[in-house]
């Protein structure tokens, strides 16, 4: 006799996302928010992945951080393009402190349970 594995009983589903309470949601929309000024779009694409079948408000903020962390990658792109031009090392710094100011008022608009949507951001998800 060989030792061989039975086969497993059936197929296996994935179960299907249990919904968030309101205070977990609020804590992973503000550790997006913030984790953008540290990693860039990562945070917000991972968050994005994985929470937005948590909840509306964790999803909301989320994909806004993406589409702003998208949209701000696209001004470093440009930035460092233009940096051959002195013109670009201030667009990169432009963005830079951009990047930060909005981000911390979307983790303060987070953490109070707000909404908010960022301003000069570029809708690539929703």
């Amino acid at each position: 006799m060989s030792n061989v594995p039975p086969p497993p009983p059936g197929p296996y589903y994935a179960a299907a996302p249990q919904p968030m309470n309101p205070a977990d949601e609020k804590m992973w929309s503000v550790l997006v928010h913030v984790g953008g000024i540290l990693f860039d779009f990562i945070p917000a694409l991972v968050g994005y992945l994985v929470l937005k079948d948590r909840g509306p408000f964790v999803r909301a903020h989320t994909a806004s951080a993406l589409n702003f962390q998208l949209t701000m990658l696209i001004g470093y792109f440009v930035g460092a393009i233009l940096s051959l031009v002195i013109i670009g090392l201030f667009i990169m710094l432009a963005v830079a402190v951009v990047t930060i100011v909005f981000s911390i008022i979307a983790a303060i608009k987070a953490g109070n349970g707000e909404w908010y949507q960022y301003p000069m951001s570029i809708k690539f998800v929703s």
